[in-house]
């Protein structure tokens, strides 16, 4: 069986030197590294990742638990974390709890008992139970996309000022009445944007009515519904705004169900842009999350949990960006102006 050793006199250097290429202890010249790896190749090296956990009490794993991975801004968090994660020389333990909080407090279970260094969690509505059992363990933790209250370390993206840009920006194109197909109750997602949404409404003048907001409880067959359910109010909106882009979907397949056009009939606004948002017609107007920077900094906060255990908690907020596009009535943007000769040669 081929040692640590063999790939050492192989590549040249010392055994402390191949064992720091491969558990990412101490930087290492990318040339010294280059030879360790092409000697792991040639020699068939396979690292002993189990024994090496034995010793050192680190299984270099880390527990991820996300909902409705399917969902294109969660896959992009997962590709973050996952990115974050091998740059670290971690592996990826991934399961789903469905957003249910019995579920989540079995999957996060389960995950702690391979052993895994430390874990990042989107949380559920109800996730009490869950955060109590990491705490009695001291499992390092990090809480992405839904927060959990003060003493964590979390990330996520702002939330509120993006939905009150959205609401001002329909008020600004005239529509005075603007529904709101919110997130599922209980998601710190939700709380805030629906607090965005009354925001903007304040700011433009306008009051808050209940019948122009409904719950679509953050998936497309609870959007459809409750569009259908704003669609239904005696005065319907000439305007919505919805909370996630799996919403989207099932807004605009009730508004089809209905033979409404946007922005024709009704103007539409979307928290969450994904790839082919540009590609309806007509395109549509959304706020984009850092999903990929969310996940990587998840990372970046265990990783510190990891090397500091008594380090203050952190909460990070990321910024979103505003996409303007055409499903809120506008026109088409126009394409930004080339550069200036002058801006394309500066002065020295």
């Amino acid at each position: 069986m081929t040692t640590m050793a063999d790939v050492a006199r192989r590549a040249g250097v010392s055994v402390a030197t191949v064992s720091h290429v491969l558990n990412g202890t101490r930087p290492v010249r990318p040339g010294t590294r280059d030879a360790v790896l092409g000697a792991i190749d040639a020699l068939g090296y396979t690292h002993n990742t189990l024994a090496r956990s034995l010793v050192t009490a680190r299984t270099r794993s880390i527990g991820l638990a996300v909902s409705a991975i399917s969902n294109p801004y969660f896959t992009e968090i997962l590709q973050g974390v996952e990115a974050g994660a091998l740059a670290a020389g971690y592996s990826l333990l991934l399961a789903d709890p469905h957003d249910d909080p019995h579920r989540e407090r079995t999957v996060v279970q389960l995950l702690h008992e391979r052993r895994v260094d430390g874990m990042i969690v989107a949380p559920s509505a109800e996730p009490a139970e869950m955060v109590a059992y990491l705490a009695r363990r001291e499992v390092p933790t990090v809480f992405l996309d839904r927060l959990v209250g003060d003493g964590h370390d979390q990330v996520c993206a702002d939330n509120t000022g993006p939905v009150r840009q959205l609401v001002e920006h329909l008020a600004d194109r005239g529509h005075t009445r603007i529904g709101l197909v919110a997130g599922l109750p209980g998601l710190s997602t939700t709380t805030e944007r629906v607090q965005g949404y009354r925001e903007g409404l304040h700011a433009r003048g306008l009051p808050f009515a209940p019948e122009l907001l409904a719950s679509g409880n953050s998936e497309a067959a609870g959007a459809q519904d409750a569009t259908r359910q704003l669609l239904a109010a005696p005065a319907p909106p000439t305007a919505l705004v919805t909370a996630n882009n799996a919403m989207t979907i099932g807004a605009l397949r009730a508004l089809r169900e209905r033979g409404l056009e946007v922005p024709r009939d009704i103007a539409l606004a979307c928290f969450d842009d994904f790839s082919w948002a540009d590609l309806f017609t007509p395109r549509l107007t959304v706020i984009a999350q850092p999903s990929r920077e969310i996940g990587a900094v998840a990372v970046r906060l265990l990783l510190a949990r990891l090397e500091q255990p008594d380090r203050p908690p952190r909460t990070v907020r990321l910024p979103c960006d505003f996409v303007h596009r055409t499903s809120c009535g506008c026109p088409e943007p126009a394409p930004a102006a080339p550069p200036s000769a002058q801006e394309r040669n500066p002065t020295p």
